[in-house]
């Protein structure tokens, strides 16, 4: 069993919170292995999110008699972001309670048994229904991957892999798409075998991960030193932060979502364009979740500019007068995306301490993916109401900068609170 991780310090959480985070950095031969294999969990609901989208229309052609297939065969692709969405916070309750590297273990090890199920079922309701139970297994993993770098690192540290969470989720997300091309040309339900890879990485992490453990057990008071009063869960704040996380993940997605159309619109249907001008955007998000990670600019400070450059980005594409135009807008969207999530998890981990980060973990998690599932059906009822996709990229375009405003008075508000304080002040 490996040794415990050092929790963090109460100084290191009061200076996260205060806007000026300290520089705790954690070191030594397990270190790359432990946030490597972090990451690589954090990675395994993208997969599931992406990997079987190239073989849809092999699968509707295999069940092209069985009843529903017109709308059970695109739910096996959505259903397990519904499940993520909706479970992720209960998710992070059982991870408070049963231990964040023992869920993790047992959810890596369910991932890969429900993610191959589709191989030997031949029934379409119990394929799509064992990608359900794949949200379930996946809001576990995410849950307590993003938990336990909140309990592992602490500081600009923890910020920076908040951050590369967002850089790996981009790039996985394009090499999972060519995966599941590649593996689809020999049928369908051949890219379902990319699930059993989570079969080496549960060993590895009962390995190589340690357990860590609450600030509170590490120096124990003296018998006759006062309990220190139980801190109440913040609910208030993290509340507010989950709302605009919704927001945020609307704001984001609608471009990586609606890309396609909006190009088909302008008469591109070369899938060879289309999906260089996704690439691009995707390019975008992984440059501005490096911004994030070497300014070292708190979240809020953050949060204004980032919200303006999504509006910024809708009201590009909505005026483009070209296909080019239009990329160059879904770049700017994608740039202040890239920012925008890590800040958004950054600043609901600073209102969580250890006995807590479960469960708000879980609850942003579960916002986030709130946000992509509904984003969809937000672009629809706009597109409806303004009879255009473009014309509905302009509505977003004035609700990301009513945010921006909202949000840079919010912080011009609060600035005195959020100054950081003198550090003989927090060492105290």
């Amino acid at each position: 069993m490996p040794p415990s991780v050092p929790p963090l310090p109460s100084s290191s959480l009061t200076s996260v919170v205060e806007g000026a985070p300290s520089e705790q950095t954690v070191s030594g031969p397990g270190h790359l292995l432990r946030i490597t294999l972090l990451m690589t969990g954090s990675c395994l609901p993208i997969l599931g999110a992406v990997l079987i989208a190239p073989v849809l229309p092999q699968m509707h052609d295999h069940f092209a008699n069985a009843p529903g297939v017109e709308a059970l065969v695109p739910m096996a692709l959505t259903i397990p972001a519904l499940s993520l969405a909706l479970l992720a916070p209960f998710a992070g309750v059982i991870v408070d309670r049963l231990g964040r590297k023992r869920l993790l273990v047992i959810a890596t090890v369910l991932y890969a048994i429900l993610g191959t199920a589709p191989l030997w079922l031949d029934s379409l309701g119990a394929i799509v229904a064992s990608r359900a139970l794949v949200g379930v297994a996946e809001a576990a993993i995410m849950t307590c991957c993003t938990t336990l770098i909140g309990d592992y690192y602490s500081g600009r540290q923890r910020d920076r892999y908040l951050a590369l969470q967002t850089m790996c989720a981009s790039i996985s997300a394009t090499a999972f798409f060519a995966l599941g091309g590649a593996a689809g040309s020999a049928g369908w339900r051949t890219p379902f075998w990319a699930y059993a890879v989570s079969l080496l990485l549960a060993p590895a992490m009962a390995a190589f991960l340690p357990k860590p453990r609450p600030a509170a057990r590490t120096n124990e008071p003296s018998p006759a030193a006062p309990e220190p009063a139980k801190r109440p869960f913040p609910w208030r704040p993290l509340a507010g932060t989950c709302a605009l996380t919704v927001f945020g993940a609307i704001l984001f997605y609608t471009v990586q979502v609606e890309m396609a159309f909006l190009l088909d619109d302008m008469g591109v249907t070369e899938p060879g364009k289309i999906g260089l001008a996704i690439a691009a955007s995707s390019v975008a998000t992984v440059i501005g979740a490096g911004v994030f990670t070497k300014t070292g600019r708190s979240p809020a400070a953050w949060l204004p500019t980032v919200f303006a450059l999504c509006a910024l980005g809708f009201a590009v594409i909505w005026l483009a007068p070209n296909p080019v135009v239009l990329t160059i807008g879904a770049v700017i969207n994608c740039f202040g995306g890239g920012i925008m999530l890590p800040s958004l998890l950054t600043l609901a981990m600073s209102k969580l301490e250890y006995a807590d980060r479960g469960r708000g973990t879980g609850l942003w998690t579960g916002s986030f993916f709130i946000g992509q599932f509904i984003c969809p059906l937000v672009v629809l009822a706009l597109t409806s109401a303004v009879g255009s996709l473009a014309g509905a990229m302009g509505v977003l375009a004035v609700a990301g900068s009513i945010g921006a405003v909202g949000l840079g008075l919010s912080a011009r508000r609060h600035r005195p609170v959020s100054a950081p304080e003198p550090i003989e002040h927090m060492a105290r």
